[in-house]
């Protein structure tokens, strides 16, 4: 526990470990653990920003007592009415009632500094209810705590209530006239109603009671000089200098002595940004914002908007803006009307008038009796008004939004010069009125704009038109162009697929004429083998199978007869096949070859000359078509002979017969012979 107390200055999380060491040791050995460390945890754990243990520890510490009843709500409401009383923080007629309806209001003298600071974290968490009743509590057991009537000076100046928190800091100093804490939040607060006088003495007398070793007094005579610096009521440049160099002066010596002091540097970046060193208040204001955002008990809104000031001097507008919007999300919740205006004067200097409206328009909605605010949404719409008519190039639409703008500005500055003849807000009469004629001047002008780019938009309302028709029109001619070209397409793809299916079809009657043939002329290949094996039959029973061999002579007679019956023979079949074969060129059979595969159809005879050149298969053809020729007539000339020629013997004529009979015999016996 002695070690946590050490390191409670130097390292917050070293002491807090050690505290909570010190705390399991006590509870496993069955001792009590005393109040002091409990408060020491509590405050530890509310310095972390864990509050819900710091609340847990501070209620351990405290026990049971009348602080359960107001944080129950045990104490009867319809007897007291709590909330009557928490706006009044120096009244204590709620504990005199309780005392009087028999309610013990006891506080040990151990546990004051403990509800001190659970007080403190309500109103951390924004429970200034009970936080005010707390500290009421402790001023009512022991009225000397001054400690409890600053923080209670400090809620009411929260408030606005200015005189309340006066009085309350005049109760501590009849305690203690030279307390430096209540010495300097007067100050602060004679400042605020603009006491410059009283403030700088009361500066002075918290500074004396500390020998000047007390930094928030020097902090506070510092912020005097420089308020007095930039005061509006200026009497001169030379003693403006004075006050800053004074502030300067106060804000190092403050740095000497602790070099963390935050309020101090921001103080000092502010000097040397109203002196015109803005890279080095960047850097300072930089520093500041980074230190204080470690911690949760500084809230320093100053610095931001001190950072984003120096970034709208340099003219960086783009950053001012997103530093302002940060400060007012982070601190104010995006209420706080001065931040806002001065977003809306970083708009206005950027130029971006619509956005400066809607900020200032956020900014009346918050203070609708702020009738400066007022009057800068009329200037801003003035001058967005202006700089749209003095565009080069302008739409009918923009010169229309104009022309609205500038009646809302003349009807605000009407308005604004009515209330200034009952009430005094700061207005010059005549002011307004020249705003007023300049935008009724601007609303005159931007009539003639209007009708201007009226016409200007119609003509090219009618170009884009024609444009269109063209445009059109082109694009319907595209499309007939395509569906030209698809139909034309679609119509050769037709004729092509009708000129295949004709071929198709002829070649189908083609092959059938083939197969037609070869069956033919099979069947007449085997009548006249038939035929010619009955006919030797009978010329060897004939003959009794005598051979003779016949003369040179008779063969050349024999052979040029048969050459001459050949040539007189029909050709029916012949010109039938040529014709046939002239119809199809080479890659006609080709594809009839093509097609007998695919359909499984071709014969033999084709497979055998599938090979061989068209010439070829021609004369094949022609060959076959002469045989079978020659076989018919051998079959018709036959039967016939013999007859004759046995008539001609019995007529007297045998060397004839006798020499037609040798022939033929000779034949049948050459076949013979063939046939062995």
């Amino acid at each position: 526990m002695e070690l946590g107390e050490l390191l409670i200055s130097s390292d917050a999380g070293g002491a807090l470990d050690a505290l909570k060491t010190a705390r399991s040791l006590l509870k496993k050995g069955g001792e009590e653990v005393p109040i002091e460390l409990l408060n020491n945890t509590g405050v530890l754990y509310f310095e972390k920003g864990e509050f819900e243990l710091a609340e847990q520890t501070f209620k351990e510490a405290l026990g049971e007592g009348i602080w359960d009843s107001f944080l129950s709500g045990k104490i009867d409401n319809s007897n007291t009415d709590c909330t009557s009383y928490c706006v009044q923080y120096r009244d204590m007629t709620l504990f005199h009632h309780l005392e009087e309806v028999g309610t013990s209001v006891e506080l040990p003298w151990d546990k004051v500094t403990t509800l001190f600071n659970y007080a403190r974290l309500l109103e951390q968490l924004y429970d200034t209810e009970k936080a005010s009743i707390f500290y009421r509590l402790i001023l009512f057991k022991y009225p000397d705590y001054i400690d409890a009537y600053l923080r209670l000076a400090a809620m009411a100046k929260a408030r606005n209530n200015t005189p309340l928190s006066i009085e309350l800091v005049g109760d501590a100093l009849k305690i203690d006239d030279k307390c430096p804490n209540a010495l300097s939040m007067l100050g602060n607060l004679e400042l605020k109603s603009d006491d410059w006088v009283k403030a700088k003495d009361t500066f002075r007398a918290a500074k004396d009671a500390t020998n000047g070793k007390d930094s928030y007094a020097t902090l506070s005579l510092g912020n005097w000089n420089y308020f007095a610096a930039i005061r509006s009521e200026k009497r001169g440049a030379k003693l403006e200098a004075t006050h800053l160099e004074k502030a300067k002066e106060l804000y190092t010596k403050i740095l000497m002595l602790r070099p963390g002091n935050l309020y101090a540097a921001n103080g000092a970046g502010v000097v040397l940004a109203e002196k015109g060193h803005f890279d080095v208040s960047k850097d300072l204001f930089t520093q500041v914002q980074e230190a204080a955002s470690g911690s949760i008990f500084v809230q320093m809104p100053d610095v931001w908007v001190n950072l984003a000031h120096v970034y709208f001097a340099q003219g960086q507008f783009s950053l001012a803006v997103k530093m302002y919007q940060n400060c007012l999300r982070k601190f104010y919740y995006n209420t706080d009307t001065q931040v806002l205006l001065y977003l809306a004067r970083t708009h206005y200097e950027a130029e971006q008038w619509q956005e400066c409206k809607r900020t200032l328009l956020r900014a009346i909605h918050l203070a609708p009796s702020n009738y400066t605010l007022r009057f800068d949404v009329g200037v801003a719409l003035q001058k967005f008004s202006a700089s749209t008519l003095q565009k080069t190039k302008r739409s009918a639409d923009e010169v229309r939004s104009t022309v609205a703008e500038l009646k809302n500005a003349v009807r605000i500055f009407s308005l604004l010069s009515a209330a200034s003849s009952y009430h005094t807000h700061g207005f010059d009469e005549k002011k307004i009125e020249t705003h007023v004629e300049y935008c009724k001047h601007l609303l005159d002008a931007a009539k003639v704009h209007c009708e201007a780019a009226e016409r200007e938009e119609q003509q090219n309302r009618q170009r884009l038109e024609v444009a269109r028709q063209v445009s059109l029109a082109e694009e319907a001619r595209r499309r007939a162009e395509e569906q030209r070209k698809f139909q034309a397409e679609r119509r050769k793809q037709e004729d092509e697929l009708k000129q295949v299916m004709q071929q198709e079809e002829h070649f189908e009657r083609i092959k059938e004429q083939w197969k037609h043939s070869a069956n033919t002329s099979s069947g007449k290949r085997k009548e006249r083998l038939q035929g010619e094996d009955e006919d030797g039959g009978e010329r060897k029973r004939r003959k009794g199978g005598k051979r003779r061999r016949k003369d040179k002579k008779n063969k050349a007679q024999y052979e040029s007869g048969e050459e001459a019956d050949r040539d007189n023979e029909p050709e029916e079949i012949e010109e039938e096949d040529a014709n046939l074969m002239n119809d199809h060129d080479d890659d006609g059979a080709d594809k009839t070859r093509d097609h007998l595969n695919a359909a499984g159809l071709e014969d033999s005879d084709a497979e055998e000359d599938a090979d061989a050149p068209s010439s070829v298969v021609n004369r094949k053809k022609r060959a076959w078509s002469e045989s079978d020729d020659e076989d018919d007539r051998r079959s018709e000339q036959m039967p016939e002979s013999s007859p004759a020629g046995y008539k001609e013997n019995s007529d007297g004529s045998g060397d004839e017969a006798g020499g037609n009979e040798n022939n033929r015999n000779r034949a049948i016996g050459d076949e013979d012979e063939d046939d062995e």
